[in-house]
Order: structure tokens, then sequence, then C-alpha cells
């Protein structure tokens, strides 16, 4: 696998584009525990400073484990391909224009309309970053996976690195 840290543009540019086409992340919160609380999260949104975007309800576990302290990590897979780990700190936003941006009907099965007192958002501000992608897709590495174990000879797979975001 090679080695490819990406800096400010290309990094935000490739965070922005995995976070938007993957959208599910997991959501790890109560850091300082184990086991770690994990709560599968869609992300509804990427701002322009890179911040990602949650809806949650006040009386969430999570959103209890935020309160108690800002640091997060997400995790996002889409399981074949591409991976991404993002550390950073999360606050919980009672604010309803900001509500309503992120709000659509799909949110319906998760809460009671979107005038539920219930719903909060979620800023998480990213800090720290790491990527890894298959280049090429999932058949292209276990193509070249093959290779390597009939030949003995290493094969480049894909790519990984840190974002300085």
């Amino acid at each position: 696998m090679s080695k490819e840290n990406l800096s400010e543009v290309e990094a935000k540019q490739k965070f922005r584009e995995m976070v938007d086409s993957i959208k599910i992340a997991m959501f790890a919160t109560n850091l300082s525990k184990k086991p770690l609380s994990v709560a599968p999260m869609y992300t509804k949104r990427v701002d322009e400073a890179g911040n990602l975007w949650f809806l949650s309800s006040a009386n969430s576990n999570h959103n209890e484990d935020i309160l108690r302290d800002a640091d997060c990590q997400l995790l996002y897979s889409d399981g074949s391909s591409d991976f991404l780990s993002v550390y950073g700190v999360s606050e919980i936003i009672n604010d309803r224009d900001t509500i309503d941006s992120l709000y659509n009907k799909t949110d319906n099965a998760y809460f009671n309309g979107a005038d539920d007192p219930q719903i909060r958002a979620i800023k998480f501000i990213p800090e720290e970053a790491a990527y890894w992608s298959a280049d090429g897709g999932k058949l292209v590495s276990l193509f070249k996976m093959g290779v390597a174990a009939v030949t003995g000879k290493d094969q480049d797979v894909g790519t990984s690195g840190k974002m300085d975001l």
C-alpha cells in the first residue's frame, strides 16, 4: 500500500468526496472509557469549513456522552475499498434554523416530524483524519492480492495517508 499524506486543499477535497459518497459513519463517543459508545449516524452535510453535521435526539446516549466529553471519532467505510477515520470534537446545537436546514422527510423514521422538540443537531469539528483507498476498487485489489500470493512479489493495492484538514 502506498503512503500519500494529503495537505490542505487536496485533503479537504478527498475528505469531502469520501464523506459525500459514504454518508454513514460509526459515531464513537465516550472515548476515554471501554467499551466505546458507538452508533451509526447519517452525515447530513459537510459545511464550507469542513465540519460535519448530524441529527440526533436530545436524550440519546451519544448526546449525553458529548455533553460530558466532546472528543469523538467517526469511522466511515463503503464496505469494499474506501475507509476514513476522523477524530475531532462535537457540539450539540439546539438552533431551529440549523435543524430545519438539515431535516428532510426521511428523518421522520427517527423523529415525530420536523417540529419534534427532541431533535438536536450535532456539529462535528474534525481535527485529524486518515484514509485508506483500494485504488481501482475491490476487484482490482483482489486481483493484485492474488498476483502477490502467486508470485510472492509485493503489489500496490491502494493508498493510505493522513489528511491535513
